[in-house]
């Protein structure tokens, strides 16, 4: 009797306790994002510290980036891998990463997160968010269904562009942007509405790309992050043990980002050329955006606030 009524305790004990959590991305699961998602979770689980991670991609229940802080913070789910700039309308700062010819190359992007972290965290905890990790992406580039290689052919292109910046870059340059989330371009280009893409097409992202946009044009424009994050909350009502598992396979999962980025430009410029997608140089194209990306970096650091500036001029140099 003794026996049956202490494993009745233990059973109840919040340390015996398992716990579900949900973490999803907008991107689908080959992508660096998704990717980050799949071995954040398994990692997590792997520790068997009282929580189950289950990954969503290909934003389940409708959920794209710039949705994602509310509903974590709301609670409809746990966790949650969004693109920083779809997150800047809201808050500024998280535009830093994704400004325009800022970021072109992982390296770029480690030294930008290493001055801009403090106030990420600061900012998602202010939403009632914590910082997991980060996940770089590869660099952006312009996906169409014709070439595009120069101002010439830019003008009036109907074009996604994936936040505030780079809205106002391809519209100063002749464009016609529009500025929605990666799930949504799919279902425009599939009828007709768009014409090209500013996106790297990593992994997945780019075999869906490639069934309506034939060819890529190489930019350079940036190399932003996506950042993963989870409700304060909740977190902290979890049991000390579970909390530092979290903590552990956070950090593992963004030494695992920026270990494969390392290679993966090269990797999907290979399936690009197996899959047919013709690449070509941008220079002429780039040189004409260029113009216009000071002015829209200038705009931005006037609005974004003191810590963000100073991130900014840090990694300037």
């Amino acid at each position: 009797m003794r026996r049956r009524a202490f494993l009745l305790v233990a059973a109840a004990s919040p340390a015996w306790a398992t716990e579900t959590w949900r973490i999803v991305t907008e991107y689908p699961a080959t992508s660096m994002p998704g990717e980050g998602v799949a071995y954040f979770a398994d990692a997590l689980n792997r520790a068997a510290a009282g929580l189950t991670l289950m990954p969503g991609y290909d934003a389940p229940d409708g959920l794209k980036s710039a949705a994602m802080p509310g509903a974590v913070a709301a609670g409809q789910v746990q966790a949650a891998d969004a693109f920083t700039g779809a997150l800047a309308d809201a808050t500024p700062l998280f535009q830093l990463s994704a400004l325009p010819f800022l970021t072109a190359s992982a390296a770029d992007t480690v030294r930008l997160l290493h001055f801009a972290r403090p106030a990420y965290t600061e900012a998602l905890a202010a939403l009632g968010l914590t910082l997991l990790y980060a996940t770089p992406w590869p660099a952006t580039g312009l996906w169409s269904r014709t070439p595009v290689i120069d101002a010439a052919a830019l003008q009036g292109l109907r074009v996604r562009t994936y936040d505030a910046a780079s809205t106002a870059v391809l519209r100063g340059a002749g464009a016609a942007p529009e500025q929605i989330s990666f799930a949504a371009a799919l279902l425009r280009l599939r009828d007709g509405s768009l014409d090209a893409v500013l996106s790297s097409g990593d992994g997945g992202a780019g075999a869906r790309l490639w069934e309506v946009l034939p060819h890529f044009t190489v930019l350079d424009y940036a190399s932003p992050l996506s950042l993963a994050f989870c409700g304060t909350a909740v977190l902290a009502a979890l049991p000390g043990r579970t909390q530092d598992a979290i903590r552990t396979a956070a950090a593992q999962t963004e030494t695992r980002q920026f270990n494969a980025i390392r290679t993966r430009t090269a990797e999907n410029a290979a399936r690009l050329a197996a899959n047919g997608v013709t690449v070509a140089p941008g220079t002429a194209l780039r040189t004409a955006l260029l113009l216009h990306a000071e002015p829209v970096i200038a705009a931005w650091a006037a609005k974004a606030g003191p810590d963000a500036a100073a991130a900014l001029r840090a990694y300037r140099g």
